[in-house]
């Protein structure tokens, strides 16, 4: 192996950290637009934005997750299979609690309800990072896998 693979295999360990912390400093600005929460137009649009940047980004990086890494770590490392399938059902958690923020966001809900949509959206979600990053990054400083991170990974 070149010096040059050996770098490209330890980052997607690197690389899933980093996006991991995008997210999660995503979710704080966002929670802190929230708290802002002053009704004028102004302040919802950017509300608005932040939680549609917020939802999009995670959306695409347990879809890129899904259709792309999982498949590669259950080839590479068929013992992982369980926990791929429980983060995947992580994954489909996640959707189903950001399909209520954005609900809730649309129908300009208050302050108080879109933190408790967002308090529960930052449970699941560090709870999920936690456990791929204990499960998978010492699998991911080995993978194999020949594509580009945002389609692995999601956006930067």
């Amino acid at each position: 192996m070149t010096e040059g693979e050996g770098a490209r295999l330890v980052a997607w360990a690197r690389e899933m950290r980093r996006v991991h912390d995008r997210l999660r400093e995503a979710l704080r600005v966002t929670r802190e637009a929230v708290a802002a929460g002053a009704p004028a137009e102004p302040a919802t649009r950017d509300l608005l934005l932040f939680c549609h940047g917020f939802c999009t980004a995670l959306t695409a990086h347990h879809g890129g997750e899904d259709r792309a890494l999982f498949p590669a770590i259950a080839a590479a490392h068929p013992s992982l299979r369980e926990t791929l399938r429980s983060l995947e059902q992580d994954h489909s958690m996640i959707a189903y609690l950001l399909g209520g923020l954005r609900t809730a966001v649309d129908q300009r809900a208050g302050p108080s309800e879109l933190d408790r949509h967002l308090e529960g959206v930052a449970a699941v979600m560090e709870s999920h990072f936690g456990y791929e990053e204990r499960q998978l990054l010492t699998v991911l400083e080995t993978l194999r896998l020949d594509a580009e991170v945002p389609t692995v990974l999601g956006p930067l």
